[in-house]
């Protein structure tokens, strides 16, 4: 017995030992460009959008083979009793018949108001348009990513604030447990400074708690399962946050050129200009190419049945014309509905530029006061700095009370998350104006 347990020990001790590392082993650290491209190309947003741009592909192909020639099979099988026509020879006849007919027809579109022109040119618009929306979609994943990304390294930088705040509040507990067991404070100084550690553990927690549901936004945003552990990739601390040398009506210039739902404003225009044309086409007469070959067989016919076949074979082909009269104001109507369309769509590209201007005009002022505001928080935190520093050491000495401190203390906090906040506020509106200028995001 004893020398299976030390056979069985020595073949599982190598697998525990493999899975206890695999368990343990670091996650994967992404970049922001890192998770830029995975999005993109896991997202199903932006999956979506490239499978509407397929079957906007389809309905061109299928516009353009309308063009062509349909061709159509036919066969029938007739049984009669009585007076009736024999549907080969057309005589008539009393007696019982069957027969037999084949045949194939075929026609084709000649001219049809230049319809089928102009429906091939909208669907091949469509399918510009379609891929105009993926890249929408797209650029909308990069700009989710883009906050997300930095909102979760802001949270996580939270974290370290709080987790140096928490240690340094449970120094100040020991500290002021020494001098209340001295006698130099009263009991209320100590228990403020458990007060205060303690709020410091709260916030804590609670800054954990928010970097794992940035990270669980950003997951959902990759696409990534639930039980996947990912690490960010921390900001540069040299990163250039220069000023924005270029005016915000050249940055709007730039993304009227570059943003794609500005193009697809404009094809919205051309595509109801179509379909007006396609409208109008329907007061123009259609003229159609028609053709057929068939046979058939009679039992009236004393002759076989491969006679009759043959003999009775025959072709046909002919020109039809169709010309409208009235159709109870139905084109009329399909003429108006797309001249109002035409007027929508001019009205919603400028709407669509005019919402382009607000975005690129709000992220040039957030980027330029954002800049000031760096410097700001920056020189405001390191007075801060300064100042709790002295305090503790006051507080050492006993030169100064607890409430003091923690008020020293809360200051330099909040000194510290402000200028966190503007740093990552700065990087993401410059960032945000390097996109609408058409250039790439990166930290």
């Amino acid at each position: 017995m004893k020398l299976y347990l030390i056979i069985a020990s020595a073949f599982f001790a190598p697998f525990c030992f493999a899975q206890e590392i695999s368990t343990t082993s670091s996650p994967k650290v992404w970049s922001l460009e890192d998770c830029i491209n995975y999005a993109i190309e896991h997202n199903i947003t932006v999956k979506d959008a490239s499978l509407n741009k397929t079957i906007a592909e389809v309905a061109y192909s299928k516009a353009k083979s309308s063009r062509w020639p349909n061709l159509f099979g036919n066969a029938s099988q007739n049984f009669s009793n009585g007076n009736t026509i024999d549907p080969i020879t057309s005589d008539y006849v009393s007696d019982q018949i069957h027969s037999t007919n084949v045949g194939i027809n075929t026609a084709m579109t000649l001219f049809q108001g230049n319809q089928i022109s102009n429906e091939i040119k909208k669907n091949k618009l469509l399918v510009s348009q379609s891929e105009l929306q993926e890249e929408v979609e797209k650029n909308n994943i990069v700009l989710a990513v883009l906050e997300t990304y930095l909102q979760t390294l802001y949270s996580k930088e939270s974290i370290a604030i709080a987790q140096n705040n928490l240690i340094a509040s449970e120094k100040e507990v020991l500290r002021a447990k020494a001098r209340l067991d001295a006698g130099t404070i009263a009991l209320s100084d100590y228990t403020e400074a458990q007060s205060q550690a303690a709020t410091n553990r709260y916030n804590v927690i609670n800054a954990k708690n928010e970097y794992q549901q940035y990270i669980i936004e950003l997951k959902q945003l990759l696409e990534l399962a639930p039980t996947e552990d990912i690490e960010l990739e921390s900001v540069d601390e040299h990163l250039s946050l220069s000023a924005i040398n270029l005016n915000k009506t050249a940055i709007y210039n730039k993304a009227l050129r570059f943003l794609p739902e500005v193009q697809s404003s404009a094809l919205e225009i051309a595509l109801n200009e179509k379909a007006l044309a396609i409208a109008k086409g329907s007061f123009l007469p259609t003229l159609s190419l028609i053709g057929s070959i068939g046979t058939g067989y009679t039992s009236v016919n004393p002759n076989t049945f491969s006679d009759q076949f043959d003999v009775n074979f025959n072709q046909q082909i002919g020109v039809s014309l169709s010309i409208p009269i009235f159709n109870r104001n139905q084109t009329k109507a399909a003429v108006q509905t797309a001249t109002i369309n035409i007027e929508k769509a001019q009205i919603q590209k400028q709407s669509t530029e005019k919402e382009v201007y607000k975005k690129v005009e709000t992220a040039y002022q957030n980027a330029v006061s954002a800049q000031a505001q760096v410097t700001a928080a920056e020189a405001s935190k390191k007075a801060a700095e300064q100042s709790y520093i002295l305090a503790q050491k006051k507080y050492e000495l006993g030169d100064l009370s607890t409430t003091d401190l923690v008020i020293s203390q809360n200051t330099y906090t909040n000194a510290q998350q402000n200028y966190l906040q503007a740093k990552y506020v700065a990087i993401l509106y410059y960032q945000l104006v390097q996109f609408y200028q058409g250039n790439d995001i990166k930290l």
